[in-house]
C-alpha cells in the first residue's frame, strides 16, 4: 500500500523523464523557442517540477491562472532527475522518516531539492486516494535543471486546452485518450526510501 501511495509516475524513456511547469508567456514562449530557459528565468529561486500532467492542470487551472498561461513539458535527463531525488529531503517533518525535527531541519537546510507528495488528480481535478510527486529545486539543483538536465521544452498549452474542452463537454473517454502516458518510474528503492512518509 505504501508503495502505491507514494510512487513516482511519469512519462519517461530510457534516458529522459518529462516534468511539467506553467509560466507566463514572457518566460514560457522564449523557453520553447530556444529549447532552454531564458535569462529572465530566475536560477536562484526555488522552482517546482511535477511529473503529473493532471496535477499541473490542477495547479494552473488548465492554463488559465495569471502567470501560468503557458504549460511546458520539460524533458530532463534521468540522470538529473535521479540526482534530484537522491539529494532531496521531504518538505515537512515526518516522524517515521526522520529521527527528530531538528535532524529534519538540518537535512532540509542542506538539501538542494525537496519533495512533497500531494493527492493525484482525476480529469475533473478531484483528489485521488494516492499521491503525486512534486520536486522543488533550489540553488545547485535549479541551475543544473535549467542548464544541464533539460533536453527539450515543449509547449503543451494547446493540449491542456483541448483536454479541458473535452472534460467540460463530458467526453472523459476522449480526454483520457489524449493524456500523456505516465507509468511507474523504475527508481531504485534507495532513491525513494528517505522520501516516503
Amino acid at each position: 500500500m505504501q508503495q502505491h501511495q507514494h510512487e513516482v509516475r511519469a512519462a519517461h524513456t530510457a534516458s529522459t523523464v518529462t516534468v511539467y511547469q506553467a509560466y507566463s508567456p514572457e518566460i514560457g514562449l522564449p523557453a520553447v523557442r530556444e529549447g532552454r530557459f531564458p535569462a529572465a528565468w530566475k536560477r536562484d529561486r526555488m522552482t517546482w517540477i511535477k511529473p503529473s500532467f493532471l496535477w499541473m492542470m490542477y495547479r494552473c487551472g488548465w492554463a488559465t491562472k495569471a502567470d501560468q498561461e503557458t504549460v511546458l513539458a520539460v524533458e530532463i535527463s534521468r540522470e538529473g532527475f535521479e540526482w534530484a531525488l537522491r539529494d532531496a529531503c521531504l518538505s515537512s517533518y515526518k516522524p517515521g522518516v526522520h529521527p527528530d525535527r531538528a535532524t529534519w531541519q538540518r537535512e532540509l537546510k542542506r538539501s538542494p531539492t525537496r519533495v512533497q507528495w500531494d493527492p493525484e488528480r482525476d480529469l475533473r481535478l478531484q483528489p485521488l486516494p494516492y499521491r503525486s510527486l512534486q520536486l522543488g529545486l533550489s540553488g545547485e539543483a535549479a541551475r543544473r535543471y535549467a542548464d544541464e538536465w533539460t533536453v527539450s521544452i515543449l509547449d503543451v498549452t494547446p493540449l491542456a486546452h483541448e483536454i479541458h474542452a473535452l472534460v467540460r463537454d463530458g467526453d472523459l473517454d476522449s480526454a483520457r485518450g489524449l493524456l500523456p502516458r505516465e507509468q511507474p518510474y523504475p527508481a531504485a528503492e534507495d532513491l525513494l526510501r528517505h522520501l516516503r512518509p
